[in-house]
């Protein structure tokens, strides 16, 4: 299948619905096409999104063709991988079942791209013709399992890592003072038009703190498809790690009270206060959980070993 064009959302999410509930296979036009999901993070609003993709399999490699049906700019979710190449793969297990793991993007260059470009446009025709609609070259993207014996990759990934952290601790701190802004800030008067609008400070908080739950639940999301190859490169982390899928569900829960306090603030009846707290407790277990992650994790990639 071709990567879906920018196109309406709705038709996106059905096949995603419908891919989820078969185990990797979707019906229609696309019936027998090989698929996958892609779930990336936006480049701008920092939001995961997840679009069915086309690929080919080169060994343990899989092949993504941004094609976007050959429309004159490159699909969403490349831009999205170029700013953040830490990507979530979902695909069929062949057992009714979906596989979802960690992959790390690389767009591909020529010659090599010119190659599997012309070998998927042999395998399917309509791929040749995207790349005749448009002037731009259609990128090939090979999405490739964390490989933790890599030295250079380790470095490369634990750099990301960090940087992951750094940004969700600062849009947490962001978010923290703007809860602090809303809490002392006083109520919008009602107006005739809209008596039941909230104020753009209220909505602006709610948004930013529902696009740092995706941002979170997509990173921890994952880590836990990253856990179990980095365990086996190194085993002695076992403990480490399984702290960390138990912390992973600690947050989560932690998120989930969060998205509870923001529905009943949206429904006028939840307090500022309880925002502000939960956001207070829920830094303070972040910064515990990335500590502790940061000294083993990091140390491992970069240094072969755990700290002691």
């Amino acid at each position: 299948m071709p990567s879906a064009p920018a196109g309406p959302g709705d038709w996106n999410q059905q096949i995603i619905e419908e891919f989820r509930s078969n185990g990797g296979r979707v019906g229609g036009m696309f019936a027998g096409a090989n698929l996958l999901l892609l779930t990336t993070i936006g480049a701008r609003t920092g939001r995961p999104h997840t679009t069915p993709v086309g690929y080919l399999r080169d060994g343990v490699r899989l092949l993504a063709f941004a094609s976007n049906a050959g429309l004159p700019h490159n699909p969403n979710w490349y831009h999205n991988l170029l700013a953040h190449p830490m990507i979530t793969v979902e695909i069929g297990a062949g057992d009714q079942s979906i596989e979802t793991f960690v992959a790390r993007a690389t767009s591909l260059r020529d010659p090599e791209r010119a190659r599997f470009y012309r070998l998927q446009a042999e395998l399917i025709p309509a791929y040749g013709e995207y790349q005749t609609r448009t002037s731009r070259i259609i990128p090939v993207v090979a999405l490739e399992r964390p490989d933790f014996a890599d030295a250079e990759r380790n470095q490369a990934i634990a750099a990301e890592l960090l940087r992951v952290h750094a940004d969700l601790r600062d849009e947490l701190a962001r978010i923290r003072v703007e809860a602090d802004a809303h809490q002392t800030s006083p109520p919008s008067p009602p107006s005739s038009q809209s008596p039941s609008t909230p104020s753009d400070l209220g909505l602006q908080l709610r948004q930013h703190c529902l696009a740092f739950c995706d941002a979170l639940h997509l990173h921890h999301t994952n880590e836990d498809g990253a856990f179990p190859s980095f365990e086996k490169q190194f085993p002695a982390l076992a403990p480490t790690l399984d702290r960390l899928r138990a912390e992973h569900h600690v947050v989560a829960e932690s998120l989930a009270e969060l998205r509870t306090i923001l529905t009943d603030l949206a429904a006028g009846t939840g307090e500022a206060d309880a925002l502000r707290k939960r956001l207070e407790h829920l830094a303070e277990e972040l910064e515990a959980h990335f500590t502790h992650e940061e000294e083993q994790l990091v140390r491992a990639l970069t240094e072969g070993q755990p700290s002691g």
